[in-house]
């Protein structure tokens, strides 16, 4: 039998039904809440709990405005930032009587993992990243030789990039695929994967909904382009992270900062990945991430 279950539980404070997988476990086992990235939703976790399911009651809830989390935005929105994911997952931990958690979290869900970690430090007991979007990166997301890479975050909070993108299924399936595909090191996991991206992002608002991230970081992440942000305390909780040599969105050169912005750190760049290591290499993904939730468990 698949363990791996759709899940979906209502926020009434929040007016947001969140929706995602589940894997439960034996009572007392350690409990793991997976937060995706873009262009991604609860889904692209599956393989990786598949292969933990057993070990740890995990949960991969989609972010407001990705999956199939309602109600969805039906116009641009600048209102889906960490903060607001933060509370909507505070929320949802209230919800299901979780206490204390370990996060795991890629690109989008790094950001929103750190803002949980700093909300609320004492429910979270370990954070275990891929390839980390963080304060640290600065100017260089926009420096010359890099804004090749990172048009999208602009293009994606034009009011019209998701009618755009959506206007056909075929240009769906060109500019998924060219994230996908352009992100990946590892690629073969794509072909298979793609229709079943186009289907889910070509439900009514799923677009817009993960387009409204960009609209919603940008001002923030001007702040830290331009030196303006107010510089936060390093996080104090057991970090790991591994990251894709081959990403060239967020490029590994760009851990070399992280020691100031994590404390109690273990950073490894692995050699045979891109962006997307939890899809890539699901096997190693899920090793390293059972290695230590299990180690802080049993410390």
């Amino acid at each position: 039998m698949n363990p791996i279950t759709p899940s979906s539980i209502a926020l009434p404070k929040a007016g947001l039904q969140l929706s995602g997988l589940h894997a439960p476990a034996d009572a007392g086992r350690p409990r793991l809440l997976l937060l995706h990235g873009w262009p991604e939703w609860s889904q692209a976790w599956r393989p990786v709990m598949e292969r933990l399911a057993g070990r740890f009651e995990l949960l991969a809830p989609d972010l407001r405005g990705f999956g199939d989390t309602e109600p969805m935005a039906g116009a641009p929105a600048d209102d889906a930032g960490p903060e607001r994911h933060a509370a909507d997952l505070l929320e949802l931990l209230d919800r299901l009587g979780w206490a204390h958690v370990g996060i795991v979290a890629h690109d989008v869900g790094s950001f929103v993992g750190q803002a949980l970690a700093r909300r609320a430090p004492q429910r979270v007991g370990g954070l275990f990243f891929f390839n980390c979007a963080y304060p640290g990166i600065g100017a260089r997301w926009v420096e010359p030789g890099h804004l090749g890479e990172v048009w999208y975050q602009f293009f994606h909070q034009q009011p019209w990039a998701a009618e755009l993108v959506g206007s056909s299924r075929a240009a769906c399936s060109v500019y998924l695929r060219q994230m996908l595909t352009h992100w990946s090191h590892r690629r073969e996991w794509v072909g298979p994967a793609l229709e079943g991206w186009v289907d889910q992002f070509m439900k009514p608002g799923r677009l817009q909904g993960g387009f409204n991230w960009y609209r919603s970081v940008h001002q923030a992440r001007m702040a830290v382009i331009e030196g303006r942000a107010a510089p936060l305390p390093p996080l104090p909780r057991p970090t790991r992270v591994l990251w894709g040599a081959h990403d060239p969105v967020l490029k590994a050169a760009w851990t070399d900062r992280l020691h100031e912005h994590f404390s109690d750190l273990r950073l490894d760049v692995l050699p045979d990945a891109g962006h997307f290591v939890h899809l890539e290499q699901p096997d190693r993904a899920a090793l390293e991430i059972g290695h230590f939730f299990e180690g802080l468990a049993g410390g």
